[in-house]
């Protein structure tokens, strides 16, 4: 999955800054719902990453079961915020 496609796919376009609140609100809700039914580790993951960027990701242990996903998740959540870390030093 690639980010350009999700952002496409949930919310019509791929810069966010120009949908509405209520495009963002269907888009987050219609990922939720496609999490919650996708079987493929990867494109949960996926979704999940997207949702999480959006402060809108379900807690870990609700979004996988596996502890190796959920590992994985937090590794990515530290990532990000080092990154944001990062930005906000320069």
């Amino acid at each position: 999955m690639h980010l350009d496609d999700l952002l496409t796919r949930y919310f019509h376009g791929t810069d966010l800054s120009r949908a509405s609140p209520d495009v963002l609100a269907s888009g987050i809700e219609h990922c939720l719902v496609d999490l919650g039914l996708e079987q493929d580790r990867g494109k949960r993951f996926a979704l999940w990453a997207l949702l999480h960027m959006l402060g809108s990701a379900p807690d870990l242990d609700v979004a996988f079961k596996d502890p190796n996903d959920q590992e994985a998740a937090r590794t990515f959540m530290d990532m990000l915020a080092a990154g944001e870390a990062s930005e906000e030093q320069k």
